[in-house]
């Protein structure tokens, strides 16, 4: 259901993340929000920190507003976006280095490299226990944000899927990565729709894994088509509300991940097959590559796409007149209605 983007003609947006005003030195550090706002210190740098993210993006003429993921810790190469849920559920215990053989195929690096010092250096928990879902904050952070703004505020979150590809089993209640895949689904289920129930009209699942997977396995493998269900069960029930999915390469430290980044494998699960309304696609940084896949769906798409338009790696700003020669390609293979610029 669209609602952020309703009648708008390319609605501008970011994904998520923002850069941190340097005095915000503040983490929560696996704390309840409650909890961390007791802290005096902690409450100003965080409200005063919020207002300035939401007004930077009023000033730059955003159509959908984030409060900049300042949520998440400040830890290394970005770890925090996928420990988050994991520091706070139920089911998890500890800190340790994942073991190679139960490593990604795709997270493998030479060691001397960059992204091998970020893979081996992130620490994850043990599933040691049933996964069960407790309070995220998600709710209470969207509130203390769209109160900034009459503008909506979208709130994105790690999908379940991609936070799974660190974990490790050590309990008997679960014999497969499946499993623990499903629970978490559910879990963030619980979340995103109290989320929903709070009034968040706009809401971002990010990473779900199908894209990755197409490409190391193929588009009609079980592992695939496993992926695409507990997608859908992690978004159940938010038919209400307008439900983006989005996807990228990898961006630790502002790393390329990944060598193959086609998603044309993918296009069809993503468009036709997985639950949602705003499919968002990592571009400027890859030339636009993969745009032309638009055009057999150009004139029937269900989904809005919406197109990186500006490099979330290169130091170089970007000037008006290079965004605007990017939405120009994009709007040669997806309408002007169906667009959106990221």
């Amino acid at each position: 259901m669209f609602t952020a983007t309703a009648n708008l003609i390319l609605p501008s947006t970011v994904t998520g993340s923002f850069p941190r005003p340097r005095w915000f030195d503040v983490s929560m550090w696996g704390r309840p929000l409650d909890t961390c706002m007791l802290d005096i210190r902690f409450r100003e740098k965080f409200q005063d920190a919020l207002a300035v993210v939401i007004s930077d993006q009023e000033r730059a003429g955003l159509d959908i507003l984030t409060h900049g993921d300042f949520h998440l810790d400040e830890d290394m190469a970005g770890r925090a976006w996928h420990h988050y849920p994991l520091q706070r559920w139920a089911g998890f215990e500890g800190d340790y280095l994942q073991p190679e053989q139960t490593t990604a195929p795709w997270l493998h690096y030479p060691c001397g490299t960059l992204l091998n010092e970020i893979y081996t250096g992130w620490r994850w928990p043990h599933v040691v226990d049933k996964i069960e879902h407790r309070p995220l904050d998600y709710p209470k952070l969207w509130r203390m944000a769209q109160g900034k703004t009459r503008k909506p505020v979208k709130f994105g979150t790690c999908c379940s899927q991609v936070m799974a590809l660190f974990l490790d089993i050590h309990t008997p209640k679960y014999k497969d990565k499946h499993q623990v895949i499903w629970d978490m689904a559910e879990a963030m289920n619980k979340e995103l729709l109290a989320l929903r129930d709070a009034g968040c009209q706009c809401i971002q699942v990010e990473e779900p894994t199908f894209h990755f997977m197409a490409n190391t396995y193929g588009k009609d493998h079980e592992e695939v088509k496993f992926m695409v269900d507990a997608f859908n069960r992690e978004v159940q029930g938010l038919d209400d509300v307008e439900l983006w999915i989005h996807t990228c390469w990898g961006n630790p430290n502002m790393q390329r991940v990944m060598e193959d980044t086609s998603y044309a494998k993918s296009i069809e699960i993503y468009l036709e097959r997985c639950r949602g309304d705003v499919w968002t696609l990592e571009m400027r940084d890859r030339n636009q590559k993969d745009l032309e896949l638009f055009e057999p769906f150009k004139q029937h798409l269900k989904k809005k796409i919406a197109v990186g338009a500006v490099s979330h790696r290169t130091l170089q700003a970007d000037r008006p007149e290079d965004v605007a020669a990017e939405i120009r390609k994009a709007l040669n293979y997806i309408p002007a209605e169906r667009l959106i610029v990221s």
